[in-house]
């Protein structure tokens, strides 16, 4: 059974490849660079701290785009071409499939991540760049997990994408959510403690993404083993609690 999720997972990551992935993340990150040069010959002070904080910011939302975008739309192709019914027909349980998918896209969001890594090299030391490179890593694991449980549970390319950017949306800004929300505490009405309640339940359902790849690890290179180990538990939670919805929803389809 690990053979056939080994293969499924190479396959998944060749179909990347094959499909000129890399060549856009090079394209992206050359974009990024020109950009954010761009800016720091306009800025009149603390440019480089600027170019490196727009670097940062842009690269993790091109690596999260282009995860979510490649997950749903290739898992949208293989069930358009009859290829999720072929596998299921084989005599393997539907874990193996599920578990050879996630692999795949785990090992794809390793480019992205060392790539827009060493772009990091330019800004910060070493250890700061591969702090950021791995909370990168991370996030992509995360969103990739979310996407193929929108895949299975909602079937069309253009829902699950909408939820998969929703969802990662709501993650990087619930927790300036919260502060706003508790900031205005001492003043709020029935509706306003009403919405704060509903943002607390929020913050404990969702991911903090605001404290993955942070930009001022690059800008003033703050990162700490502290923070990643909070992103790394964060990550084996929502990964597997992703993983075992997508399980359950995987088994009770008719295919």
């Amino acid at each position: 059974m690990m053979r056939a999720a080994t293969t499924i997972a190479r396959y998944t990551l060749l179909e990347a490849l094959r499909n000129r992935l890399l060549w856009l993340l090079l394209i992206l990150a050359l974009g990024a660079v020109a950009v954010s040069g761009f800016l720091d010959a306009l800025a009149l002070t603390e440019s480089r701290q600027l170019q490196a904080a727009l670097l940062g910011a842009v690269l993790r939302l091109a690596a999260v785009f282009l995860i979510a975008t490649f997950v749903v739309t290739s898992m949208a192709r293989e069930a358009s071409d009859k290829g999720l019914e072929l596998l299921l027909a084989l005599p393997m349980p539907r874990a193996v499939y599920l578990f050879g998918k996630l692999a795949g896209y785990a090992a794809l969001a390793v480019l992205p991540a060392a790539l827009f890594g060493a772009l990091g090299l330019f800004f910060a030391p070493p250890a700061q760049a591969g702090l950021w490179a791995l909370s990168l890593l991370c996030e992509c694991w995360i969103v990739a997990a979310f996407s193929v449980l929108c895949m299975l549970t909602l079937s069309q390319v253009l829902p699950a994408l909408a939820a998969a950017f929703a969802f990662y949306l709501l993650a990087r800004v619930v927790g300036a959510l919260q502060l706003l929300g508790h900031g205005a505490t001492l003043v709020a009405g029935a509706s306003q403690r009403a919405l704060n309640t509903g943002i607390d339940g929020l913050s404990l359902l969702l991911p903090h993404f605001d404290q993955f790849t942070r930009s001022d690890w690059l800008v003033y290179h703050s990162g700490t083993g502290a923070e990643l180990g909070y992103v790394v538990a964060q990550t084996a939670i929502y990964v597997a609690l992703m993983a075992a919805a997508a399980l359950f929803d995987l088994y009770r389809k008719d295919l």
